[in-house]
């Protein structure tokens, strides 16, 4: 992580003793993050639900309300759960860090500080937490493009049922050549229609209407005749 990186972490540090707070500052400092503190558990639920951190350090022994506290009322609300807290305790029995996980917290840093230590648990933890919001941030955009893609099929599936089609065997009069309309009555005449009514209703076709040779010989013979000769000419 270079420092540029670095410089938009925050981390706030919560301890009732400034001379901690001094130290741990000190440390922190010059890896280049940025700082904020708090010297009490309800300074430090203020602080976080007006302002993103990336991470807490937290004494666990303050009066009022302790780490603990302080610590499960993060984890509690929806917009502050995934926030790592490390515990900054001189406690160090079984207990009292089994405690501490339960209520929440990620790690924690006994006291007296060793500048190494903390310095590697607050460099792993950031980065878990900046690869947990790069996933998340993922994630979205995959739910997002998700619901489009939902959106499409929903549209490209309801014009595909706007579509009409012919499929299958279609009746049709061996002497008007009218079709049968489906699953009607063959006896009937009104189950028989025109081939361009039967078009017209099952498929997206859209007709204009001329005449062919044919027909044009034996209706209208005189047009047939010049059209003959006018093709006749161009030749």
């Amino acid at each position: 992580m270079d420092d540029s990186q670095k410089a938009v972490l925050r981390i706030l540090i919560v301890d009732d003793i400034s001379t901690n707070i001094q130290v741990l500052g000190n440390i922190l400092r010059r890896e280049g993050y940025s700082l904020s503190f708090a010297t009490s558990g309800s300074q430090a639920l203020s602080m976080v639900l007006s302002d993103s951190f990336d991470l807490v350090l937290l004494d666990v022994m303050m009066p009022e309300m302790d780490g603990y506290e302080v610590c499960a009322r993060l984890k509690e609300r929806e917009e502050t759960r995934t926030i790592p807290v490390i515990f900054l305790t001189a406690r160090t029995s079984p207990e009292d860090i089994a405690r501490g996980f339960q209520t929440g917290a990620v790690d924690y840093i006994t006291k007296p500080f060793n500048s190494e230590e903390l310095l590697a648990r607050v460099r792993t933890h950031l980065a878990l937490k900046t690869s947990a919001d790069t996933i998340h941030a993922q994630n979205e955009r995959l739910s997002a493009g998700n619901e489009e893609l939902r959106r499409v099929n929903a549209e490209l599936r309801q014009a595909l049922q706007e579509i009409k089609t012919l499929r299958g065997i279609l009746p049709i009069c061996a002497n008007c050549k009218k079709i049968r309309l489906k699953d009607t009555d063959p006896r009937k005449q009104e189950s028989w229609v025109i081939l361009e009514e039967y078009l017209t209703r099952h498929t997206e076709a859209e007709f204009s209407h001329g005449i062919c040779p044919e027909c044009l010989r034996r209706h209208y013979p005189s047009l047939y005749e010049e059209m003959e000769e006018d093709q006749s000419s161009r030749v």
